[in-house]
């Protein structure tokens, strides 16, 4: 979530200054000998001016013999005659009698661009300006330079979720990295230590630069939530479980809080419990996830099964893959973590030593064969069945092959 804090660039009534009171005339056409002139327009409060007009006058502002318009940058440019000028500034609402600024004794030189800017942020201009003016001025100097230092933090914390970005990416490629770091033919132990070395790394970066992050701005619980996504990744689960909360506690005082923020800070909470054998804890953690944020409902709590399968815990692994077929019935590893937790409760019959598969087991692994005929598991799954004495049929049907 990117936030960004704009300048406050308030308008001031500035004094015009006079020229002689009468309608300027028509611009002059270029004859003879020309050459360029070019220049940026600031104003009192020290931002670019986005509109108005500069002119060239031979007499102090009367008339104006070439005008050129300024830029939404705060620029202008043009050609004019070889001569000597005063150049004037008017905003777009100045009185034709009337300008902002000006400079006398430009010269215009024959195959030349001539620079003059007119920087109205000087001491010479803003002391000629009414006091009332001049206190207004101070007092909007100062928004702006507190706005600045603002948008310099927000411009250093955006750099920074840009790289934790690209570390979270480096630790799902960790292990393509590492076989590329130590090639092919190295041990899978080498290769294992290889990938924990570059996720720590990376995860160790991006907590550093949170940590100084959530110090800079402590109300941003997008930080927060990278932070303790890192510290997750470090397996430093108090520290993760305390930040995870005050993502929500951030979240709950906002305004408008963010469901996919809030959801994301649950699931980082069930994840610490999963892993820390706390079952209850981490169902209430993925639940609360899912109501709040019924679109990631299916995803989270697939994650929850995943989360118990990596830490062997199958009756709690079961009962998250069935929540999530609840969630998603079309999710064919949702089945197959359904059948793959509840198949570690199978009995043997004392009578006949067959082996009996707790109720929903085999039906879970059937199910996972219609959805994936020709999944990652497939082949587990029709040995499972098979073992089982159980159909294996899946309704897929090879596609026809195309007519010649």
């Amino acid at each position: 979530m990117k936030r960004t804090i704009s300048l406050w660039l308030g308008l001031l009534a500035f004094a015009l200054l006079p020229a002689l009171a009468q309608t300027p005339a028509a611009p002059t056409a270029l004859k003879g000998p020309t050459g360029k002139i070019h220049g940026h327009i600031t104003g009192p409060e020290g931002a670019s001016k986005t509109s108005g007009s500069v002119s060239l006058s031979t007499d102090g502002g009367h008339t104006n013999k070439f005008t050129f318009q300024v830029t939404s940058t705060g620029d202008y440019a043009g050609e004019a005659n070889v001569g000597t000028y005063t150049v004037v500034y008017r905003a777009a609402d100045t009185p034709p009698d009337k300008f902002v600024d000006s400079f006398d004794g430009v010269k215009i030189v024959a195959g030349q661009d001539v620079n003059q800017d007119d920087d109205m942020s000087r001491k010479e201009y803003v002391d000629k300006l009414p006091a009332d003016q001049q206190k207004q001025l101070v007092e909007l100097r100062k928004h702006n330079s507190e706005a600045m230092k603002a948008n310099e933090v927000i411009k250093s914390l955006n750099a920074d979720l840009k790289q934790a970005g690209q570390d979270f990416a480096d630790t799902n490629n960790a292990h393509d990295a590492a076989v590329q770091a130590l090639g092919a033919t190295a041990s899978k132990a080498d290769i294992e230590a290889k990938e924990n070395e570059i996720r720590t790394a990376k995860y160790t970066e991006v907590e550093t630069l949170m940590l100084k992050d959530t110090a800079a701005k402590p109300d941003a619980s997008v930080l927060w939530a990278q932070l303790g996504q890192a510290q997750l990744g470090l397996k430093k689960y108090d520290a993760a479980e305390t930040t995870y909360k005050k993502v929500l506690d951030l979240e709950a005082a906002s305004k408008k809080p963010n469901p996919q923020a809030q959801g994301a800070a649950n699931v980082g909470l069930g994840e610490i419990y999963a892993r820390t054998g706390k079952v209850p804890e981490a169902n209430a953690a993925y639940d609360a996830a899912a109501k709040i944020n019924p679109a990631g409902a299916a995803g989270y709590l697939k994650n929850e099964a995943v989360i118990f399968y990596q830490e062997h815990n199958p009756d709690a692994q079961a009962a998250a893959a069935d929540k999530a077929i609840q969630a998603d019935p079309t999710s064919a590893i949702a089945y197959y973590l359904k059948g793959n937790g509840l198949i570690a409760n199978t009995t043997v019959d004392p009578k006949t030593q067959k082996m009996i598969p707790p109720p929903g087991c085999l039906e879970a692994y059937q199910k996972y064969l219609d959805l994936a005929p020709t999944g990652l598991y497939a082949s587990e799954v029709k040995a499972i069945l098979a073992s089982f004495a159980q159909k294996v049929d899946t309704t897929y049907k090879a596609p026809k092959p195309a007519k010649k």
